[in-house]
């Protein structure tokens, strides 16, 4: 993370909150509330499912997703020790991530790895502008 200020209470609110909704809009297959929570032009990267870049982008990965999980899986992505610096309308912030697999009653780690992220506040609040996913090692998604 760069030199960056400390959050108000308000951003720590609001990012903790965006966070939270991106987790439950992917898990829960929910594609627009997946999407808003992205800026137009933001970008998802990560080994498992690749880079995606603007909204229609990132709605592709999540429609991917919800299929997914209609198929048959859940998915759930559990993230702690979120960390996070504010400068004016732009912030970092980071956090350890762990996922979950359920399929046919059985649960399977998939990875431990960690989320980086670059947010932007605008008009509709704190979205993200690029959401690094880096994994501690590689797994596949058959079907993603």
């Amino acid at each position: 993370m760069h030199a960056m200020a400390q959050p108000s209470l308000d951003d720590r609110a609001a990012i903790a909150d965006l966070f939270a909704r991106y987790m439950w809009a992917l898990d829960g297959g929910d594609v627009e509330a997946l999407v808003a929570c992205f800026t137009e032009d933001g970008a998802l990267q990560s080994p498992a499912v690749g880079e995606h870049r603007g909204h229609a982008a990132i709605r592709g990965f999540a429609t991917r997703f919800a299929a997914y999980r209609r198929s048959g899986a859940q998915l759930r992505h559990v993230i702690s020790n979120l960390l996070m610096e504010v400068d004016g309308d732009r912030a970092e912030a980071r956090c350890y991530l762990v996922v979950f697999e359920i399929r046919n009653g059985a649960s399977r780690l998939l990875g431990p790895g960690r989320y980086e992220c670059i947010l932007r506040r605008s008009e509709m609040g704190w979205r993200f502008e690029n959401r690094l996913v880096v994994m501690d090692h590689d797994y596949v998604l058959e079907g993603i």
